[in-house]
């Protein structure tokens, strides 16, 4: 798309025969969806749907809940702003800021046939920036430097503008110094900080800290091409997705990265239970699955902890998908694989590991 030029609600292409606008009746703002909640569309599984996702940065209420008034502050005129950003914040959804998340969700999806003890795989064949702009914040005394960071009082929001490389690659760009005229560049690569399925109850769980339903994993290598493993945790799995980036480093240190709003198109397919242990074993949290790498995360509050879940997570995935005994297992994933930090901010810390298929003679399957 023109840099200048905003995906709005139902304009562009849309790949899917399943579109889901993030209108108000389709969206959560700071939950995440439960067993109780009504599904806003209902498909079959290895259906495709092209769902519109929503940045919570420039709508909540210590930037104004103003999404035009926030980016006015930064060059961008009304016609640059989301429409469905506009009238979430106008509209009378009310988040507690006190108990609450920041994160806008789109969903949830009813997948037919999805039963507890299934996977739910989830591809991501699309990833399109809705705006040419985005933004990474540091708030509540939050990031990994609480008491240093930000060094003034309240939230420090800052503007990062999209910009186009001489051979056509989009890049995101900041200033050296606040109001300078020199830059640094970085690539781009759109991913959703948040998939998920349902949990069960009627309790709606916080939209920050991820867990076993996926949620907010913020794992990057979650590009186009790219899957998520969730074990479905209630009939019909009641999918969704949020948290748009356009790009991510490991460890998300600041408290976000680069925030911005995305059309994605997700396949969603059932990995029904008997395939599912065959495949990976017992699968008791998230596992990301890319065209290079198999990774196996681990979820704590404690790092320690989340590290070492994910070493198990990982023995226990090259012994049910390679018959890798796991004594050689642990030996290989020490000689052999890298644990990521994926973020340490969302109250739950996260490590993934990056098992190289070619390792193993490619196969990833």
């Amino acid at each position: 798309m023109p840099l200048d030029a905003p995906l709005q609600p139902g304009q562009g292409v849309i790949q899917a025969a399943h579109y889901l606008p993030a209108s108000i009746g389709n969206v959560l703002w700071g939950r995440l969806p439960c067993s109780t909640d009504a599904a806003v569309l209902e498909i079959d599984s290895g259906d495709e749907v092209t769902i519109d996702t929503l940045s919570h940065e420039g709508v909540l209420e210590d930037q104004g809940r103003d999404p035009a008034g926030f980016f006015a502050g930064h060059g961008v005129a009304r016609d640059g702003v989301l429409d469905d950003a506009v009238a979430l914040a106008a509209s009378g959804v009310r988040r507690d800021t006190r108990t609450d998340g920041p994160h806008v969700v789109t969903g949830p999806i009813r997948i037919r046939g999805a039963r507890p003890g299934d996977l739910l795989r989830m591809t991501v064949l699309e990833a399109t920036p809705r705006v040419p702009y985005g933004v990474i914040s540091n708030r509540h005394g939050r990031g990994a430097l609480p008491g240093e960071f930000p060094r003034v009082e309240g939230s420090v929001s800052v503007f990062a503008a999209v910009d186009v490389d001489a051979d056509g690659t989009q890049v995101g760009t900041l200033p050296l110094l606040a109001g300078g005229e020199r830059t640094v560049r970085f690539p781009l690569n759109p991913f959703l900080g948040i998939m998920g399925v349902a949990v069960a109850g009627d309790a709606r769980p916080h939209s920050v800290p991820p867990g076993p339903h996926g949620g907010n994993i913020d794992i990057n290598l979650l590009t186009v091409g790219s899957s998520l493993y969730l074990p479905v945790q209630v009939d019909g799995a009641l999918a969704y997705v949020g948290d748009p980036h356009f790009a991510q480093g490991d460890g998300e240190v600041a408290l976000t990265a680069m925030e911005a709003s995305l059309r994605v198109t997700v396949r969603f397919e059932v990995v029904e239970q008997a395939d599912a242990l065959a495949r990976f074993g017992r699968l008791v949290g998230p596992l990301a699955e890319t065209t290079e790498f198999l990774v196996p995360t681990g979820m704590n509050e404690d790092l320690d902890e989340a590290v070492r879940d994910c070493v198990r997570a990982a023995i226990s995935l090259l012994e049910a998908r390679y018959g890798m005994q796991p004594e050689l297992a642990y030996a290989y994933l020490s000689a052999a694989t890298d644990f990521n930090i994926s973020q340490v901010v969302d109250l739950v810390k996260g490590v993934h590991a990056r098992i190289r298929v070619s390792d193993f003679g490619g196969r990833n399957a």
